[in-house]
């Protein structure tokens, strides 16, 4: 009787075949073009996708050199260049996206992304090629890079631009500032009521229009300076600003106090005009009873520290907590209260070239707490700092 069991070889030549076919229907399935090239660098297999970004028919390519569709950079990663196996030099590269530049039928050429993988089979090591046009990727990428040149230009010049106009109008204004207040010393009660008014209107003019820009000159300043940070000592900082506003703690009668406060890696000039600022509005935005205020600082995470500044003053609707970090954004009339309305756009933009933003929780009547967060520095042990201080 003779058998009708299939020999097992025929078994393994009948699986071959379909791991194959199957592999066959992979690459035709993929959206990008695949090439299979073997370790001489002859294609071995090609998908449709190869035959439309090439510009050939898939037995134009069959048994060429993949050097004829890309030309520079891809064989040198197939073979040994005489120290290395070809095993070695394909394991440096499977793997990782390679951008090189590939030839078209018509001699074109386009940038192309090209992600390696090994497929060993009975005849030794053949390598499958996944190949990406990305011309449109480099157009987009070129164009933002301009428009960010661009944009960089434009903030340039118009921080520039801001600059010199301020600087600039410093001087004949100081000398309005200065026969408007002569006038007003000289010649008051010696003309009519009317006319001792409208040189007071003058005389207050100029004053504001003199603290609106140096105002200007400092946020200018924070917007187009290059922030050195370095490891600056917060409390430092905060000391540097209590001596600055002693006048006004002294006048207020306000009680500052602070916590210990850590290292930090920050610009110096910058986090003690943060901190002024801070403070100052705190001063400023006062109830009748004593002002308190107090500092402190506790760990955010492992990479930075959050900062409070907590006063009992005014406190603020909170429909306005985003408008008050806009600049000229003032909630109460000038008559109330003097200011031109960029301290808090100054801490603003301050804290963000710290990397970090500005927030405010308040309450009509109940006070206000600034927070904001400041990298930490290499040293943040609070240990050996002195125990919270008070001013007043």
């Amino acid at each position: 009787m003779k058998s009708t069991r299939t020999p097992a070889s025929g078994n393994a030549k009948t699986h071959l075949g379909l791991m194959e076919a199957e592999y066959r229907a992979l690459l035709e399935a993929a959206p990008d073009a695949m090439v299979v090239i073997n370790q001489g660098g002859q294609i071995v297999l090609l998908n449709v996708q190869a035959e439309k970004q090439f510009g050939y028919r898939r037995d134009e390519l069959l048994g060429q050199q993949v050097t004829n569709i890309i030309p520079e950079g891809f064989a040198e990663r197939l073979v040994s260049d005489g120290l290395r196996s070809a095993e070695d030099a394909l394991a440096q590269q499977i793997g990782t996206g390679i951008e090189l530049t590939a030839r078209r039928k018509d001699r074109s050429e386009f940038p192309i992304e090209l992600m390696l993988s090994p497929l060993k089979n009975a005849e030794g090591t053949l390598v499958t090629s996944a190949i990406r046009n990305i011309s449109v990727r480099h157009t987009a990428e070129a164009l933002l890079l301009r428009k960010m040149e661009e944009l960089k230009s434009s903030n340039e010049e118009l921080a520039q631009f801001a600059y010199i106009a301020s600087h600039d109008l410093q001087e004949p204004l100081r000398m309005v500032s200065s026969y408007t207040t002569l006038l007003a010393r000289r010649y008051k009660g010696k003309l009519d009521s009317d006319a001792d008014e409208f040189i007071g209107f003058a005389v207050d003019g100029a004053n504001r229009m003199q603290r609106l820009i140096q105002d200007l000159l400092a946020y200018s300043r924070v917007g187009s300076a290059v922030a050195r940070l370095s490891e600056t000592s917060s409390e430092s900082a905060l000391e540097r600003t209590l001596f600055n506003l002693r006048g006004a703690i002294e006048a207020s009668g306000a009680l500052v106090t602070h916590d210990p406060l850590p290292a930090v890696f920050a610009n110096e000039l910058q986090l003690t005009q943060l901190f002024q600022n801070l403070v100052g509005n705190a001063l400023k935005y006062r109830r009748a009873e004593v002002t308190a205020v107090h500092i402190a600082a506790i760990p955010d995470g492992e990479a930075r520290w959050m900062f409070s500044v907590q006063d009992n003053g005014l406190g603020i609707d909170s429909q306005y907590f985003d408008r008050i970090f806009g600049m000229f954004q003032r909630l109460h009339k000038r008559e109330e209260f003097d200011g031109t309305g960029i301290g808090l756009a100054i801490c603003k933009k301050i804290v963000e070239r710290h990397g970090s933003n500005i927030s405010v929780e308040s309450q009509l009547g109940q006070g206000s707490t600034f927070r904001f967060s400041l990298a930490r520095s290499k040293n943040n042990d609070l240990g050996d700092l002195k125990a919270p201080a008070a001013n007043r």
